[in-house]
């Protein structure tokens, strides 16, 4: 590990100027490249104290053994060199989207004699006119062949076209009326390039020209009683139709757009891009990358924009692109795009209207596309065993924990506190095991003692339940037949667990086959938080005699693991299998969580006593709730203070004050023989 100091320039070495940069490790490998309004200014914010920078930022910087840097004229030169040095030096520490495929484009190759229309893969040619890129290849062929009935164009290989030419016979498309045939000679050089031209425009979305040109000749030919001929204009109609139809108008007004979106957690982000031509989805493709520098949504949409267009021109770079959030350079970045394309782009975020539903639904997509990326490395069995065994080895446990329970608190600014429970077995969720929790009997932002008092909760069942029926065992897998369902309550898929060593977790269970809520102890209790968090499990677990199941915490911050009584968190690597699995856990609790408050809030909302106020609808009841917080806050308001809501008036705001004032606040049940507060059943009926 370096020291940055050991190779830091002096200040006013450092030019005050635009330019881009290189870390270079002791092997003289370029590790990071960056560019930079001020070269001075940023390469500052290198050489601080190592405990402010981000992780990985100290990470890189530690690696690095030297710097360098290049001085340019303008910020688009930055941004053009930096693009240029990313895609000859792959730094390891720089964004690298990972395209989990090789996206096929419908290609015209414009620069033989005798264009031919195919399905071309990879690297860009120069003279060839691309459409795409597509999702799948027999997309393009099903298109194809329903526009070669109107645009018969040569969509033979070399050899075929050589072989039609020595022999003087076409092949079996220029037989059935698919092929102008121009290897025998039935069109000339110029006929059949006037063929591809008109394909390419179509393609290219000017598609009502030839409709109605094809409709003219139609009424022509019927007019001059040739049936034959308007038969197969007609034909010739339905089939561009078709093909139409097969890309469904998403912008009425014939855009020419890019939609790029980004879904991101801490580790890693997935960018999803929609081509629009014409105002039809002519393709989608998606990248997936690690997060290996500190970079935003921003320079996450910066870096998908030079990937994208950095070996693009012309009509390849749309006129308008859209974006979730815009890049730092905002200027130079459109100044970059508009050389790329010889003519002005716009870069913008949408705001309202078709653009930003369309936006909306790429977003989706970017989401779908992180969340399948996490679950088939979940998947696998392999990588499921080698998750928990990092998971095991970087807590200190003795086996891998078979049995994870996570739990995450939820609420609205102290109101309808609430917490989940999930249960992930073997690596993946257990479903059906899934519990909720309402806390009850204090209000406020106290998560540490909100997550005491589920631990406590959740465990006083299972030691409760315990004395019942016995301790768990584990029993030996032997007890399976050949089909591997095993005897007993272990076999039935009521409250057992195949373990990734062979052995089934069994259970007591109850007269019906099925488990005891809470009858099974975990191996590891994962909590949604950091060091207080833990130490609140920590010691409700120690109140109840518990010794045997190890705790952890998980800080969305930083992803941190953090330990009991420990000072410093345990860091594990950015691409470990067990930091992924406590990943996954962790934002499984949290939304299960999160849906339970949102049902509770609704609720709450729906039995409001805002309901007594004649003509206020839900969303001026919603701009109150938001506005104050909760319903007794807005109790104690003035009306002045109400008035203060967006579309609420004076009238309104005494009519509201006038109902909260009639409208006595719910008690909890109290029972009255102890005084204690009756809670909800803490299991629960709901479960995704």
């Amino acid at each position: 590990m370096a020291d940055p100091s050991s190779y830091r320039p002096k200040p006013g070495q450092i030019p005050d100027s635009p330019g881009v940069y290189k870390f270079r490790d002791e092997h003289r490998r370029v590790i990071y490249v960056g560019k930079a309004k001020s070269l001075r200014q940023r390469l500052a914010n290198y050489f601080q104290d190592l405990a402010g920078l981000h992780p990985r930022t100290r990470t890189m910087v530690t690696t690095a053994a030297s710097v360098e840097w290049t001085v340019v004229s303008t910020e688009v030169e930055a941004l053009q060199l930096e693009y240029s040095w990313i895609k000859e030096f792959d730094p390891r520490f720089n964004v690298k989207y990972r395209d989990d495929k090789s996206y096929p484009y419908l290609a015209v190759t414009l620069n033989e004699e005798f264009p031919r229309v195919q399905v071309m893969r990879g690297q860009k040619k120069k003279g060839v006119r691309y459409f795409g890129p597509y999702a799948h290849a027999w997309a393009i062929r099903e298109t194809v062949d329903l526009m070669l009935r109107v645009f018969p164009v040569r969509t033979c290989s070399a050899g075929v076209f050589k072989n039609a030419e020595r022999t003087g016979r076409p092949c079996l498309l220029g037989y059935i009326g698919k092929c102008s045939a121009p290897c025998v000679g039935r069109v000339g050089p110029e006929e059949h390039r006037e063929l591809a031209d008109e394909f390419c425009d179509f393609m290219a979305g000017r598609t009502g020209t030839y409709l109605r040109r094809l409709e003219k000749d139609m009424m022509l030919a019927a007019e001059d009683m040739e049936y034959e001929k308007a038969a197969r204009l007609r034909d010739d109609i339905g089939a561009l139709k078709r093909a139409m139809e097969k890309n469904a108008v998403v912008l009425a007004d014939a855009t020419d757009a890019d939609l790029i979106a980004v879904a991101e957690d801490e580790l890693e982000a997935a960018v999803q891009i929609f081509h629009v031509r014409g105002g039809r989805v002519r393709g989608q493709r998606g990248w997936v990358t690690d997060k290996v520098e500190a970079v935003d949504t921003a320079g996450l949409v910066e870096h998908a924009l030079q990937q994208l267009y950095g070996d693009e021109t012309g009509d390849a770079v749309p006129k308008e692109v859209l974006v979730p959030a815009l890049p730092e350079d905002l200027d130079a970045v459109t100044q970059w795009l508009s050389g790329r394309r010889g003519s002005q782009v716009s870069l913008r975020i949408p705001q309202r209207g078709d653009k930003k539903a369309l936006m909306e639904t790429v977003g989706r997509n970017a989401q779908q596309a992180l969340v399948l990326h996490k679950t088939k490395r979940a998947s696998d069995l392999t990588t499921r065993s080698r998750a928990l065994e990092e998971i095991a080895e970087a807590l200190g446990l003795d086996t891998a924990p078979l049995r994870i329970e996570c739990f995450d608190i939820s609420h609205l600014q102290g109101e309808d506190v609430v917490a989940s429970m999930v249960v992930f077995e073997d690596g993946l969720p257990r479903k059906s095991e899934y519990r909720r929790f309402q806390i009850r009997g204090f209000e406020g932002q106290d998560d540490v003692r909100s997550m005491h008092e589920v631990i406590s909760r959740r465990f006083k069942r299972y030691l409760a339940e315990r004395e019942k029926t016995g301790e768990w065992a584990v029993e030996e897998a032997g007890g399976r037949d050949g089909s591997g369902a095993a005897d007993g309550p272990a076999g039935s898929g009521a409250g057992s667990g195949l373990g990734l060593g062979g052995e089934v977790l069994a259970g007591p269970a109850e007269e019906n086959g099925r488990p005891k809520k809470f009858a099974y102890p975990p191996q590891l209790v994962v909590v949604d938080g950091g060091r207080p968090q833990v130490a609140a499990a920590r010691r409700a677990l120690d109140e109840l005699g518990i010794d045997d199941v190890a705790v952890c915490g998980l800080a969305k911050r930083l992803e941190e693991v953090w330990l009991p009584d420990e000072e410093d968190p345990v860091v594990l690597p950015r691409t470990s299998e067990g930091l992924y699995l406590l990943q996954r856990v962790r934002d499984t609790a949290h939304d299960f969580a999160i849906r339970y408050q949102r049902s509770k809030r609704t609720k709450r909302i729906r039995t409001s006593p805002l309901d007594a106020v004649p003509g206020l609808g839900d969303t001026r009841k919603q701009a109150l709730i938001k506005h104050f917080g909760s319903v007794k806050r807005l109790r104690q308001a003035t009306i002045e203070q109400i008035c203060e809501v967006p579309g609420l008036g004076r009238k309104t705001a005494e009519a509201v004050a006038i109902a909260l004032a009639q409208a006595a606040p719910a008690a909890p049940a109290v029972n009255t023989a102890t005084g204690e507060i009756i809670e909800e059943d803490d299991g629960g009926t709901s479960h995704d």
